[in-house]
């Protein structure tokens, strides 16, 4: 970058803050104003402007409130007779109404709030979030209070409802007063409350309706009752007999969506681990036991990329929220170098002998380990998603985290990306036709050394990519990649060695059985179930999904 491009973006980066900063200012200013005048006043100027606090949404409210509740707020007056608000802080005494440090030139008097203000200060500060402009903090805010379900905030409830513009932020609000009316509500309002909750297909209002069905059983079978009253229990059951099914019915669809997501991440995952071996194993028929340390080297690449970024950029920066987008590709071709010297140095003297290949990859597996061990240690290392990866989107009541999302599409492309250099390059018509006949496509002009080479590093550098993802969704240590190693073949043979399209479809299947048997019977039990399941599928197809029809095979 140059002088000019540096100062350029220097100069835009102080305007923005200074920006940001005066924006902020100016949102909390009608804020300071109005707990000045809370502070300094009282009678009905202060009412008038603690109700006005209400409306306001600035965080200020909170610091002040909580200070003022401990002792930390005084109040002292300017030699020309301006009296003041004062915040006490570690770094000194700030103005409340400017934000400004304030030496005071007077005497300084701790003012204490009465014990009823103190009560409509919490009450105000448990209602702050509900004026935030984050919509996702008036949907938590709000939840919080529907919960409480107290009488006290059913008509702030029911008479902020309307005022929402934001849909789901509507709906929370709708959600929270219908479970405060469950309790607080006329029979006629905690009829319709139930109803309403059903057709939200509330969740939070489940345990709530459950409590709600006891009670009115209760009143049912209790010959004491007044008819009128079980009449009207008859009715709430029946309201909410319905809103539970509505409920359930949602949850099922809910937890099976859960599970179909959770089964494409643990796929894509398998996918990714297992596409590189796919590829040595599959195509070029080496048993590469080394495969799971070049998943290692992938997640200290990115390790490192992140250390060089937090140093050069510091952590937080917007560069630094970059790192992992360089760290992807620095991942592929690390991994991809290791394979080339792997290919170069060991396994090009082993094709056609796969008892030897496996006994030195397995030795060159444990001399890897060691020497991360010597270099990082023998302790796992944690790598920090950035910014873009480490959120959530929920849709249709599943939460799906983003750096799993990431890993959906990331596994979609390298199927894509594998599958066109294989069918519609050059390099791939000569591994196709190395890993069919090495002798006949040398003898037409092919490299075979050259073919086997890069396919090695290729595979390899799948690998690598594997590890980095992994590194997204725990932690990165010398033994991490050899997790994957058995699932890894497992993958390979159940789709058929050497078909591609079989690897995908088995570890995308592999995964979707996984988490569907393991909420069922556990973890463990789940594990067994699907290696059992494999084995009874190897039985009958024994070939796998796509059986390869390779000459390779036969030799």
């Amino acid at each position: 970058m140059s002088r000019f491009a540096a100062l350029f973006w220097l100069f835009a980066v102080t305007i923005l803050s200074v920006v940001g900063s005066t924006v902020v200012r100016a949102d909390e200013s009608e804020a300071r104003r109005l707990l000045t005048e809370v502070i300094l006043y009282d009678g009905e100027r202060q009412d008038v402007a603690v109700e006005a606090l209400g409306e306001e949404g600035a965080e200020i409210i909170k610091v002040v409130v909580e200070a003022w509740r401990v002792g930390e707020v005084s109040t002292t007056t300017r030699a020309e007779g301006e009296e003041l608000a004062l915040l006490k802080t570690p770094e000194g005494w700030f103005n409340i109404l400017t934000g400004d440090e304030e030496v005071p030139s007077g005497e300084v008097t701790i003012n204490r709030p009465s014990r009823k203000l103190r009560k409509t200060l919490k009450q105000l500060v448990d209602l702050l979030d509900l004026s935030s402009s984050d919509p996702a903090e008036r949907i938590a805010a709000v939840e919080k209070l529907g919960l409480r379900q107290k009488a006290e905030y059913v008509e702030l409830l029911r008479e902020r409802v309307t005022k929402q513009t934001d849909p789901k932020v509507q709906r929370a609000f709708e959600e929270a007063l219908s479970i405060s009316l469950l309790v607080n509500g006329t029979v006629e309002e905690r009829l319709q409350a139930v109803k309403d909750l059903g057709e939200l297909k509330s969740f939070p209002a489940r345990d709530f309706i459950d409590v709600l069905v006891a009670e009115n059983e209760a009143v049912i079978a209790d010959d004491a009752a007044a008819e009128e009253d079980k009449e009207a229990a008859k009715d709430l059951l029946a309201a909410a007999v319905s809103a539970k099914e509505k409920i359930d019915s949602r949850q099922k669809a809910v937890e099976v969506a859960g599970t179909i997501f959770r089964g494409l991440s643990l796929g894509s995952v398998l996918l990714l681990v297992s596409y590189g071996l796919a590829i040595t194993f599959g195509l070029m028929g080496v048993i590469n036991m080394a495969h799971g340390e070049f998943i290692a080297i992938g997640g200290y690449t990115v390790y490192l990329v992140q250390g060089y970024f937090a140093q050069t950029f510091g952590e937080g920066t917007a560069a630094y929220e970059w790192y992992f987008a360089v760290a992807l590709p620095a991942a592929f071709l690390v991994a991809a170098f290791f394979g080339v010297v792997l290919e170069r140095g060991v396994i090009q003297f082993l094709y056609r002998r796969p008892l030897e290949s496996l006994l030195a990859t397995w030795g060159v597996s444990m001399i890897i380990q060691q020497l991360i061990r010597m270099k990082f240690g023998a302790a796992n290392v944690a790598v920090s998603s950035p910014q873009w990866l480490s959120g959530s989107v929920e849709m249709g009541g599943v939460t799906m985290t983003n750096n799993r999302l990431f890993v959906i599409g990331f596994a979609l492309f390298v199927i894509v990306a594998t599958w066109l250099l294989l069918t519609k390059t050059n390099w791939g018509l000569h591994v196709r036709a190395t890993m069919q006949n090495r002798q006949m496509a040398s003898s037409l002009g092919v490299r075979s050394t050259r073919v086997n080479m890069m396919t090695f590093a290729f595979g390899s550098g799948l690998a690598g990519l594997a590890g980095a993802f992994l590194s997204q969704i725990g932690n990165v240590g010398p033994s991490m990649g050899q997790t994957y190693i058995v699932d890894s073949f497992m993958v390979v043979v159940v789709g058929g060695v050497g078909s591609l399209l079989g690897a995908a479809l088995s570890s995308l299947g592999i995964g979707m059985i996984d988490q569907t048997l393991q909420p069922i019977l556990g973890p463990v039990m789940g594990k067994i179930s699907v290696l059992l399941g494999i084995i009874l599928f190897l039985q009958f197809k024994p070939g796998g999904l796509f059986p390869s029809k390779s000459r390779s095979l036969d030799d």
